[in-house]
């Protein structure tokens, strides 16, 4: 074949395992062969709306088979996929579309509000829109002038193989960073960095065919995408798609799919083991947890311990699409607290302050090379030159040091770190530390300005259900376990945390809050 990228691979799936379930979601099964020909249909179709090479295709809507076809059916073309955020405001999502100049854009009808809103003043000239239903929600739903049934759109159109000339080094998707500082960038992934991040995953995570993986992540979300659905269809295994997450109904999905894999941040994984189904549900087929995000927390690596499960934590971003480590079960426990060993086909080292490689042991800033991490960002010059050293070497604004054996820790953002009389305090430290506390349901430490000492730490806390805790007994248990600057100088205590799609604590809006 002429195209060598993501495209290409539901085509050689088929010949491999045309009748082999790779995809279920709400009821209905998509063989190889059934989801490679549906893909082709919509390439099709694309095509005879004017997208080409190089052309963006943004997707708006949940967790749903017509997510994959629309991705594979871009790298059957060439044209760039560019997932969107379904928890974005109309604002967020133009910004996007402007950034990106996607031409055509695929939704979900339970999304229409925001697809029309956001698509004004950008150059979408088509919109296709999926109904839960392809055939019979077609006629009941009422779509504007120029906007097409999704359905109705794939149905009649050709199933003929196409092969465009696609490399390893061509444009496959852009993804926008959260945005926690100033607006997203549009990271740039090529075939090449999504092909050797799965199979990074493929060769760290020890995949096999017969796995099953639970989609509860949103796939717009880089780790997914990447970590999640793309090594398992790769590899020729089956991957269920939910289009919320509901901590019931995933206990039971897992028993009756056979689950083997689960992809998600400690927050899911937390929700998990407090449902009142935790106990009672079958849980024997799940042999591969990835965690992503933050460290989880003890008590909850203790509950899915109990249940003889392990964790595979991981640590990346999405410039590295998203893998950089991964700490393997094995080392679960002489590693704990490290983000574990360089993937595979992944290099990673700690830089000191003047650029130099930092030694053993010594706080420096990560950086990351290898064919997994972007080369570029979409349309930005300025922060793709700021964001490397050497040409290759990846600077990811994260600190952090590696022991003698390779293991990676993370101490921090660069931007989170926190300088309080001289010294340096790294949040997730004592994040970690307060995170033991049983009532702790989150936490997130920030600096706030002091008179005597520049900025001392201050620390965001919610409370699990039920659960007491004050600020005298927060401080009570860190005496002893931190140093007396490390520990906040006051608590708050609050009902939610702010969060980005991905799950993590969007610390700028508590700065906004609550730094004063």
């Amino acid at each position: 074949m002429d195209n060598n990228g993501v495209g290409s691979w539901l085509h050689r799936r088929r010949i491999k395992s045309g009748t082999k379930t790779a995809v279920i979601s709400g009821g209905k099964t998509l063989s190889y062969a059934d989801l490679a020909d549906r893909t082709a249909r919509l390439a099709h179709a694309l095509r005879d709306r004017g997208v080409a090479k190089g052309d963006r295709v943004a997707y708006l809507g949940e967790n749903h088979p017509s997510f994959v076809e629309t991705f594979f059916a871009c790298g059957l073309l060439g044209a760039i996929f560019v997932p969107l955020n379904t928890r974005l405001a109309a604002p967020e999502l133009q910004f996007q579309l402007q950034d990106s100049g996607a031409r055509l854009m695929v939704s979900s009808a339970s999304l229409e509000v925001a697809a029309a809103a956001s698509s004004l003043d950008t150059e979408i000239t088509h919109r296709l829109v999926v109904a839960s239903d392809d055939v019979t929600e077609a006629s009941a739903l009422r779509l504007p002038s120029g906007v097409e049934h999704y359905g109705e759109v794939l149905d009649p159109a050709s199933a003929a193989p196409l092969d465009e000339a696609v490399t390893l080094d061509d444009a496959a998707m852009i993804l926008y960073t959260s945005g926690t500082t100033g607006k997203p960038k549009g990271a740039l992934l090529s075939h090449g960095n999504i092909t050797w991040n799965c199979i990074n995953t493929v060769v760290d995570m020890d995949l096999n065919r017969n796995d099953v993986a639970l989609m509860i992540s949103p796939l717009f979300h880089v780790a997914s995408l990447d970590m999640g659905l793309l090594p398992m269809l790769l590899k020729g295994a089956t991957v269920v798609l939910e289009s919320k997450f509901d901590a019931g109904r995933v206990l039971e999905l897992v028993g009756q799919h056979k689950v083997t894999t689960l992809n998600g941040v400690p927050t899911t994984f937390q929700m998990l083991c407090d449902h009142p189904g935790w106990s009672t549900a079958d849980l024997t087929s799940l042999d591969k947890l990835t965690c992503g995000g933050s460290a989880v927390p003890q008590r909850v690596l203790d509950a899915y311990e109990q249940r003889g499960i392990g964790f595979t934590s991981c640590y990346g971003m999405t410039e590295t699409a998203p893998g950089a480590t991964m700490l393997p079960v094995s080392a679960s426990k002489a590693k704990a607290g490290s983000a574990g060993l360089p993937h595979f086909f992944t290099d990673v080292r700690i830089a000191d302050p003047l650029g130099g490689v930092a030694g053993l042991g010594e706080v420096g800033e990560i950086q990351i090379s290898g064919p997994n991490v972007i080369k570029e960002y979409w349309n930005r010059p300025e922060a793709t030159g700021e964001s490397y050293s050497d040409s290759s070497w990846f600077r990811s604004g994260d600190m952090g040091y590696q022991d003698d054996e390779g293991f990676l820790f993370v101490s921090d953002r660069m931007k989170d770190m926190i300088i309080s009389g001289g010294e340096n305090i790294y949040p997730a430290e004592v994040e970690a530390a307060i995170a033991e506390l049983p009532a702790v349901g989150s936490v997130a430490v920030i600096g706030v300005d002091d008179e005597k000492w520049g900025e001392v730490p201050r620390a965001i806390v919610t409370l699990r259900d039920g659960e007491s805790l004050t600020e005298e007994q927060l401080r009570s248990h860190l005496d002893g376990r931190l140093a007396r600057y490390k520990i906040p100088k006051s608590v708050v205590f609050v009902e939610e945390m702010p969060r980005t799609a991905s799950g993590k604590i969007r610390k700028t809006g508590l700065r906004q809050q609550y730094a004063r």
